[in-house]
């Protein structure tokens, strides 16, 4: 079905997209999180509705919206594609300078601006299947940020190919692209109703054939200690040093079990990622992960039974334990849809790619989306080494996801 004269577009789209910086920010109260994503936001608005897609627009949130009109007589559910314009707060994605490693050898790849950043064949098992590809990298001194802007670009792309083939028959298609995804934001104003899909896919996975509609369900939960403080030179029996009873708090946690660096595969975790205090006040966040959300709670009052016992030891200390929800994982939504999926499988197999069915050990906007009301499993992108500067991508997987992407809106036509 695919063109095979179509030229891509894909990779000029990603080069241009990169070297706009959309670093979010996970300190920033207002929303977006950062005014520099809007700046990528706003030329892809304008190259949406120089594809024709005449709705194309940025809402006040910061969102992009648009819609590819259906160009079939049938009955078709409309889905949607997304992905997200930010780059991780993690490491710098200003100055981006992309590199191209055009028939890669097979063998690891040194990054010319800091020849201390290297992408190892031992660390990076993927690379043994891309001897002969082409590998976009950074210089090694900031991100790349195909996280997401790989998916942007082959989002883009699909448009570009459907709108120059309409002999491809495709439903009605909405996009969007979101900001603040990477600070766990992404959907916190999106307009479900406005948006108008019954069915929708991020395109913000890794390798070729993911499919994805599994996640961790996550909370997070802040724990405050509260001390008392006095002059150290006369605290004899009445300090009490609230950053000494979180410390002996953390001491209290299991070492070889129940945090990332000890856990895989379908074991959750408890993880401290912030820990600040003085002698009066101290306070500690955590986030809790696992597959199925009723262990949440079980983690949630080890946790807190943990902390009490801790801060019995300490006469006069007391604390404060608040949970917050964040996301939930979207196969119990996916579940009841099981068409989602399988068109995903299916296209796929059109094109003789090997699907990789895998849970994700974290989130995305689909998580959250399919709780909304839009079932949205994660499809794949292309990228490697997320939220570091030895981050990478294939242009071959990117060109499949194009593939994929226009592929995958024909078998809902087809099957409508």
């Amino acid at each position: 079905m695919f063109d095979p004269n179509y030229k891509f577009t894909v990779v000029d789209r990603f080069l241009k997209y990169v070297k706009i910086d959309t670093q979010s920010d996970d300190e920033a109260p207002q929303f977006p999180t950062t005014q520099k994503q809007l700046d990528l936001s706003r030329v892809l608005v304008d190259e949406l509705q120089e594809l024709g897609l005449t709705d194309a627009h940025l809402d006040e949130h910061g969102y992009v919206y648009a819609t590819l009109p259906s160009n079939t007589a049938k009955d078709v559910p409309v889905i949607g594609f997304i992905a997200h314009v930010d780059t991780s707060p993690a490491i710098s994605g200003k100055d981006v300078k992309p590199v191209i490693h055009k028939n890669y050898n097979g063998e690891d790849i040194v990054l010319p601006g800091d020849t201390s950043k290297v992408i190892d064949v031992a660390s990076n098992p993927e690379l043994k299947e891309m001897k002969g590809y082409d590998i976009i990298t950074t210089d090694g001194t900031t991100l790349l940020g195909a996280d997401d802007k790989a998916g942007i670009a082959e989002i883009m792309d699909a448009l570009a190919y459907l709108t120059a083939h309409p002999e491809v028959k495709h439903g009605t298609i909405k996009i969007c692209f979101t900001p603040d995804e990477e600070v766990g934001r992404g959907t916190e104003h999106f307009d479900v109703k406005g948006f108008g899909a019954k069915y929708a896919y991020t395109i913000d996975g890794s390798s070729r054939g993911e499919v994805e509609t599994e996640t961790f369900s996550a909370d997070a939960v802040v724990i405050t200690i509260h001390g008392k403080n006095v002059h150290p030179g006369y605290a004899k029996n009445k300090m009490i040093n609230s950053i000494r009873v979180a410390s002996r708090f953390m001491e209290t946690l299991p070492k070889n079990t129940l945090c990332p660096e000890t856990t895989e595969g379908r074991e959750g975790y408890v993880h401290c990622v912030a820990f600040n205090g003085s002698e009066e006040k101290t306070v500690l966040k955590f986030i809790i992960r696992d597959f199925i959300d009723e262990k949440l709670k079980d983690y949630e009052r080890y946790l807190e039974n943990l902390l009490a016992s801790v801060v019995n030891d300490y006469p006069g200390a007391r604390y404060e334990f608040q949970v917050i929800e964040q996301y939930r994982n979207m196969k119990y939504v996916l579940d009841q849809h099981p068409e989602v999926e399988a068109n995903a499988l299916e296209a796929l197999a059109r094109l003789n790619v090997a699907p990789i069915q895998s849970a994700i050990r974290g989130g995305t906007d689909g998580s959250r989306l399919s709780y909304m009301g839009i079932p949205t499993p994660n499809l794949f992108a292309g990228g490697h080494n997320f939220h570091a500067a030895t981050e990478w991508v294939a242009v071959q997987d990117m060109e499949m996801s194009v593939r994929n992407i226009v592929t995958l809106a024909n078998v809902w036509e087809s099957k409508a």
